[in-house]
């Protein structure tokens, strides 16, 4: 009996010394960003004008791996990578088509992958940079080199949020959100973040900033609340210098006067909310409510909204010396990713707008 003790007790403390040791390996290989940072700027030639159409697309292509057929576990789903390389190959391919049919002079992309287990490792920002003859500018969202959860693990991600554009570009920066997570939790999470870029104006000293983002998904509530009133900070400090300022990307909320899309009474990932008290004076949302901009993941899609369950979460949030001309989402059914693309195309008024824009094109 001591000798079979011995042995569990030997089994036990071996167990807990590799525990021990991943632990301090997660620790000593966490991504730490600094509350703000330098990213590389594109070198796009076009310079922006005033009183000339601009368009703005943004899509989150979900690492080229959630398309119809694919559910995600923390949907309520099963999956936690898409079956094969040809099937992230083949997602990626349509998202390069779907981008390619709605020209735009930026382009806002979320979950595009770096290197990541769960897209097989696939460059996808050199991929869609390539593809469409863009520069394109890079903040990471996830940065871990083992994700040990759920089983089998998600492993390694590198992954953020690409904004693609030919326009002159001056500078770009990420700028770190509030974490809701704590340790130890933490160190395999994502760390979230704002990709900020400024383009000068032709015969302005004004700048476009644009806010590339995909706010928390899976907190409690209280993290998109923390990121939503940072968010609002830097669109009002912008604002106050005399800019033409944007937030566009995947809020992970639904906006204050969208369409209700049925509810299937499933069980599921649901989205916050976002109302017109948490954006500045002088913002106003624009959104296309026509189709729904997200799935949810709980199993794949159905092709009807009765029995999947949808959302519009993804949209822009504009200043008011910004013309917004026409807001409009693309209907795909969910083919190669489970967003919709968002385009909305504007001016930049020489002079503010003595109105707030509308909520919806």
């Amino acid at each position: 009996m001591k000798k079979l003790l011995m042995i569990i007790l030997g089994i036990v403390m071996s167990l807990l010394s590799i525990v021990l040791l991943f632990i301090g390996y997660l620790s000593i290989k966490e991504y730490k960003p600094r509350e703000v940072e330098a990213v590389t700027t594109t070198k796009g030639k076009n310079m922006l004008q005033q009183q000339t159409d601009i368009s703005l697309l943004t899509l989150n292509i979900g690492y080229g791996g959630l398309s119809s057929s694919e559910d995600f576990f923390m949907d309520g789903g099963k999956n936690v990578q898409p079956k094969s390389k040809q099937l992230v190959e083949k997602n990626l391919a349509g998202i390069t088509t779907m981008l390619k049919e709605h020209p735009s002079d930026i382009y806002l992309l979320q979950e595009v992958d770096l290197d990541s287990k769960r897209s097989y490792h696939i460059n996808q920002k050199e991929s869609l940079s390539n593809a469409l003859h863009m520069p394109s500018t890079f903040a990471y969202n996830f940065n871990v080199p083992y994700v040990p959860f759920p089983i089998p693990p998600i492993g390694k991600v590198k992954s953020g949020i690409v904004t693609m554009t030919n326009a002159t570009m001056r500078e770009a920066k990420r700028i770190a959100l509030p974490n809701p997570f704590s340790w130890p939790v933490r160190m395999a999470n994502l760390k979230r973040a704002l990709l900020e870029t400024r383009f000068p104006i032709s015969g302005s000293d004004k700048e476009l900033v644009v806010f590339n983002l995909h706010l928390d998904a899976y907190d409690n509530g209280q993290g998109k609340i923390e990121q939503s009133k940072l968010l609002k900070k830097v669109l009002e400090e912008e604002y106050d210098k005399g800019n033409y300022v944007i937030a566009g990307g995947d809020f992970n909320q639904v906006f204050e006067g969208t369409q209700s899309f049925p509810k299937t009474g499933q069980k599921g990932w649901e989205p916050g909310n976002i109302s017109s008290t948490d954006i500045p004076d002088h913002f106003s949302f624009s959104y296309d409510d026509t189709h729904p901009s997200v799935r949810v993941l709980n199993h794949a899609f159905t092709g009807d909204y009765n029995s999947s369950q949808v959302y519009v979460i993804d949209g822009f949030i504009v200043s008011d010396n910004i013309n917004i001309k026409q807001t409009t989402i693309y209907d795909y059914q969910f083919k190669y990713t489970d967003h919709h693309p968002v385009q909305m195309t504007f001016q930049l008024q020489e002079k503010r707008l003595t109105q707030k824009s509308p909520k919806k094109d």
